[in-house]
């Protein structure tokens, strides 16, 4: 493929973290790509980076990087507009940005909730509604949207970040199916503990502490604070473990990346297999009865 027939990402949140190792993978495969970030300054670096590892020229001319904050709708539309007058189509939207936000359920600050909310559902939600017109006019696309192991099961201390994570979860189960038909596909990536800066620079913890909650969402705020950096998890395998599966023609809906999210989803999964079949008569026993009115 020439650089003008290779794939175009497009991916939010690539100042750091998951979004610019992506970045970073897309370029050194050759394919073209719009680094996105609150500040694009942040990015300045980014086609050095490939450039200076030697795996592939032309770098710059394959990287589009702009300003975006995906809670400004105007800033959504002219980034799309630019990225299409730049390299004509997106091919793959990456919805990374999004921080987390740690509290006791009780302990939880409303501007806080809702500022996460903003970022991590509404933005997210908005920027795919920007996308989706050029991928339906071409019947073609990929939307990944990064959502967690959070996304799958709650945990101590991570109630509400768990709750955006499970909205992105289940409007990318309706995407999916009206998408579908469209030729465009849906995956929800959920990782699991990774070495990155996440919880230095994209986690926020609540000042409010209540002592009757310290041996549950307490002890697990500590731990995930002093855990950075001894993660299993690999960022720039998970790169390109998204790169793979935008290649091939039937993609997973949903792919847990690390140990940490196969088997605490794995878990999940069957304890709420579990529960229904534990309780499958009183499920049943909620329906009319056979021929009854």
């Amino acid at each position: 493929m020439t650089s003008t027939t290779t794939p175009v990402w497009f991916i939010t949140g690539c100042s750091t973290g998951f979004g610019r190792q992506l970045a970073h993978a897309v370029l050194a495969r050759g394919w073209r790509c719009v680094a996105t970030a609150r500040n694009k300054a942040s990015l300045a670096g980014l086609a050095g980076e490939v450039d200076k590892a030697g795996e592939v020229g032309d770098v710059a001319g394959r990287l589009l990087t702009i300003d975006l904050d995906v809670t400004d709708a105007r800033q959504i539309g002219s980034t799309v507009e630019a990225a299409l007058k730049r390299f004509g189509a997106i091919d793959v939207l990456v919805n990374n940005a999004g921080y987390g936000y740690q509290a006791a359920i009780e302990e939880g600050v409303e501007a806080e909730i809702r500022a996460q909310f903003d970022v991590n559902v509404f933005g997210l939600f908005a920027m795919t509604r920007a996308v989706l017109p050029t991928m339906r006019a071409r019947r073609k696309g990929h939307v990944l949207n990064i959502t967690s192991l959070a996304g799958l099961a709650g945990y101590a201390g991570s109630g509400y970040y768990a709750a955006s994570k499970h909205a992105v979860e289940g409007w990318s189960d309706s995407l999916a199916v009206e998408v579908e038909p469209l030729g465009i596909k849906v995956t929800c990536i959920e990782p699991g503990p990774f070495r990155t800066d996440w919880a230095g620079r994209s986690l926020k913890q609540t000042p409010n502490r209540i002592a009757d909650y310290a041996e549950t969402a307490g002890k697990r705020m500590q731990v995930t604070a002093q855990s950075s950096g001894t993660q299993h998890g690999d960022p720039v395998r998970a790169a390109q473990a998204m790169l793979s599966i935008t290649e091939v023609s039937d993609p997973p809906r949903n792919l847990a990346l690390g140990a940490g999210a196969l088997d605490g989803g794995t878990k999940r999964l069957h304890a709420l297999l579990a529960d229904f079949d534990k309780w499958r008569d009183t499920s049943l026993g909620a329906d009319f009865p056979e021929g009854g009115k």
